[in-house]
């Protein structure tokens, strides 16, 4: 069974005359453990489709279904707990909070859902994405890159089902891009998750197992593996 499972669909912004068709009866199913691109020029959908599979919005039509359950048909509060403990969000802005250090940032999500802490895996988590000697570090005194590993160990803290990476590595040079890619694509193999990235790099998107593309709202070409 995939992990992520999308049926018809849809998202639509405004009303009559003025409406506009971010995305367009979108079927795709993923896998499990697969370490996804979703490519294609600005304004194309890629971002409208990665909040819906989130929870951020709703679907205008269409069905989501994470590991066999549909998200659409959850209430608020349902939807809230969703995000919490299913999904963990990457952005091209690091999000971090400023008067904590990195392994308490990493932390965050795990004590603001009242979850027991991990130690080993948080352990683990911080040595895979090199920081073991920035842990007690705040993030002004972090590189972007240091800060960017930092938000990616936060998402995978609370390990959830689905991580959405939203051009993660946009502020980035091309040096640490692809040493930021890489250990995703890392983490990913390590424990199993499952990532959604959107990029607009051909480049980075050769990294991952299979490429997603999306013009004008429509899933034009999944792609398959890459060879």
């Amino acid at each position: 069974m995939p992990i992520l499972e999308t049926i018809n669909l849809g998202k639509i912004y405004g009303k009559k005359e003025t409406s506009v068709h971010a995305l367009k009866n979108a079927n795709l199913k993923i896998n499990k453990g697969e370490f996804v691109a979703i490519i294609g020029p600005s304004g194309s959908g890629k971002s409208t489709f990665l909040h819906l599979v989130g929870g951020l919005e709703r679907p205008s039509n269409g069905t989501i279904k994470v590991a066999g359950k549909d998200i659409c048909c959850l209430s608020d509060k349902e939807l809230a707990r969703y995000r919490r403990q299913k999904v963990g969000f990457v952005f091209q802005q690091y999000n971090l909070i400023p008067v904590l250090n990195v392994k308490e940032n990493i932390e965050l999500p795990l004590k603001l859902d009242n979850k027991k802490i991990d130690k080993e895996y948080i352990e683990d988590l911080i040595n895979l994405l090199g920081l073991k000697e920035r842990k007690n570090h705040l993030p002004n005194q972090l590189s972007g890159g240091q800060q960017q590993r930092v938000a990616i160990a936060r998402a995978l803290s609370a390990k959830p089902s689905i991580i959405l990476a939203d051009e993660p590595t946009g502020n980035l040079d091309s040096k640490t891009t692809m040493e930021v890619v890489c250990l995703l694509k890392e983490s990913s193999a390590k424990f199993h998750q499952t990532i959604l990235m959107v990029t607009h790099n051909e480049n980075i998107a050769q990294v991952c197992d299979s490429i997603i593309h999306i013009e004008d709202g429509v899933v034009v070409n999944t792609g398959g593996e890459v060879l």
